[in-house]
């Protein structure tokens, strides 16, 4: 006799075990050993059941996320080409010193020199263009005559041919540490210049200005060199007005003449380009206040004629740039 066992399963929640399948595989026998095998054959299934079934569910496992930055450098081939470098700026050539015998055929400059003046600016030596003209800072890129202009000193600015009105129009007059002519200062000697210093201490106790305007470092360190015998350190030199102890000029048989201050101030060649414009005229300034406040204070009344068309002139001589000459107009 052949049994037939049916196992009804009940749908179950999520949380309860699985119920065997609906047909064994192989049905146990239908004695009392085999009745209680079934129990135990079903509850070995739900177990094995429950077991894959909760492996199943378990949740993914997220993996981090990395993130990989590839630097690549560029290789000779795709390397961008560099532009092509500027040709070399051509170097000036440093002059060195040359006999008084080259240029024995240009005329030492005048100077504007006469007794009692507010000041009196010293330059180092006349160049070659200044020579030729016959006025003072006569080469067009030199800025002694806007610097006069933008500090005070002169009311316009003056052309080169103008520079013999100095003293009747404003007071003022010029020399120069060495009187020939040459290229440039390190065309000049030391001993030259040791000589010029002489002679601008028998000029200033001759004519006796209020004060002297040496126009540029190198001249104050050749007149120092005179006066004490030795280089000035670097700590001893600054610009604008100087210890009374350095006034030139001064006369031993004349102790109450004091002598000229001194005021040092910027070269003012275009070839000194160490300073800034604006740094040169904030320099030239102060010296500027002070000759106008003498001015005033003596009641000082300009006895020349301004002579008009003498800037025109120095445009059409090339002395003195035509831009730059109506740029200032316009300010």
């Amino acid at each position: 006799m052949q049994t037939k066992v049916i196992v009804k399963t009940m749908p179950s929640s999520d949380n309860e075990l699985s119920d065997p399948p609906d047909i064994l595989s192989s049905p146990p026998p239908a004695s009392f050993k085999g009745q209680i095998s079934k129990y135990q054959y079903a509850a070995g299934s739900a177990k094995e059941n429950d077991t894959s079934s909760s492996a199943s569910r378990r949740p993914p496992v997220k993996r981090p996320r990395t993130t990989t930055i590839v630097v690549t450098k560029p290789t000779p081939s795709t390397t961008l080409s560099s532009p092509s470098p500027r040709p070399p700026k051509k170097q000036r050539q440093s002059s060195k010193y040359a006999d008084p015998s080259k240029y024995a055929h240009l005329s030492p400059l005048v100077d504007i020199l006469e007794p009692n003046l507010i000041c009196v600016f010293v330059g180092t030596n006349p160049g070659v263009s200044t020579a030729l003209h016959g006025h003072a800072y006569a080469h067009p890129s030199n800025h002694f005559w806007k610097l006069l202009h933008s500090s005070g000193l002169t009311d316009r600015r003056l052309a080169p041919s103008e520079d013999r009105s100095l003293s009747s129009m404003y007071c003022m007059g010029n020399t120069n540490i060495v009187s020939r002519p040459s290229k440039d200062a390190a065309e000049l000697s030391k001993e030259e210049m040791t000589e010029g210093t002489r002679d601008l201490e028998r000029k200033f106790a001759l004519y006796r200005p209020e004060a002297v305007c040496i126009v540029g470092k190198g001249i104050w360190e050749a007149i120092w060199r005179f006066k004490y015998g030795r280089r000035m350190r670097k700590e001893e030199f600054r610009y604008g007005w100087q210890d009374e102890r350095h006034n030139m000029g001064r006369v031993d048989e004349e102790p109450e003449w004091e002598g000229s201050r001194v005021f040092v101030t910027t070269s003012t060649s275009g070839l000194a380009a160490n300073l800034k414009p604006a740094e040169k005229e904030a320099i030239w300034k102060p010296f500027g206040d002070w000759v106008q406040r003498r001015r005033e204070e003596r009641g000082f009344v300009p006895t020349g004629v301004k002579e008009e068309g003498a800037v025109d002139e120095a445009v059409k001589e090339g002395l003195v740039e035509e831009d730059v000459v109506k740029g200032e107009e316009a300010a």
